[in-house]
Formats: structure tokens, sequence, C-alpha cells
């Protein structure tokens, strides 16, 4: 059952975090959009976490209004992948800039309400979840696997 929300997470005020967060600022001359999650990223340790801290305020929302289960872990996969990806120097710089993950996950909160009107996306959630964790069992077996094969044609093995 959904719980009663209150004034400061309606549609409009989620929209207006996840732009604070995702998008309020434009490089002159371009398209390119940034917010405070590309900036306080720049902060050595703590600028990732604290971001990351951040973005789970949309996502407490979609809890409270019930979204479904996969949703939510799409949403919570979003932004440990920012997160994560964000920490490494420069290149998770660019990558909060391009992913944007609370403007996604606003995109998906949005979406559950047409979830409620019988139109379901489920399916997209369980596919972008399962290529996530295709993804990070290949970067956890891949570096295993190139161990043993160097042990072995080295003959350690």
């Amino acid at each position: 059952m959904a719980r009663p929300l209150p004034a400061s997470s309606t549609d409009e005020h989620l929209d207006h975090i996840a732009s604070f967060l995702d998008d309020m600022f434009r490089i002159p001359g371009t398209q390119i959009r940034f917010g405070l999650d590309f900036l306080i990223g720049w902060i050595p340790a703590v600028g990732d976490l604290a971001a990351g801290m951040a973005s789970l305020i949309i996502i407490l929302a979609a809890w409270r209004r019930g979204a479904a289960l996969v949703t939510l872990a799409r949403m919570i996969a979003n932004v440990i992948l920012e997160s994560l990806l964000g920490a490494i120097p420069l290149v998770g710089d660019a990558f909060h800039v391009f992913w944007k993950a609370n403007r996604r996950n606003y995109r998906l909160l949005i979406r559950e309400r047409n979830r409620a009107r019988g139109q379901s996306h489920a399916w997209r959630d369980a596919f972008f979840l399962a290529l996530l964790l295709m993804g990070a069992l290949c970067v956890l077996v891949a570096p295993l696997g190139l161990v043993v094969w160097l042990m072995r044609s080295r003959g350690l093995f």
C-alpha cells in the first residue's frame, strides 16, 4: 500500500531535485548540461558518496509511492553505477555528465504512474538489470580467467 506523500515529494519537487543534481547548468555554446552531482564529484573521497546519498531522495519517493520492486532495483542500480564509475578520476566525471542517474530515475518514477494505468514496462527493468548483472560478472570473471591463463602458460598451475 502506498504511503501518503509529504508535500516536498510532489512530481514538481522531484523534477527540481533531478534538475539540480543532473542538468542545472549548461556549457555555453553546447547542449551539454550538468548539475551539482558532477560538481561535488570533484571532491576527493566524499563527493561521489554525497552525490549518491542525494540521489536516494527520488528512490525513496518512488518507494513511498509503491513502485514495483524491479523498478526500485533499477533505480538503485542507476545510482550505484553512476557512483562507482563516477569515482574514476576524469572518466567518471564525464560519465556523470552523460549518464544522469537522477534524471533517469525521475523518468522511471513518472513511468511508474503509467504502470498503474495498465502500461507495464517491468520487462525493460528486468532486461536492464540482467545486462548489468552479466556485465558485473564479466568484470569479475575476466581478471580471474586471465590469472588462471597466465599461471597455466607459465607452468605454475
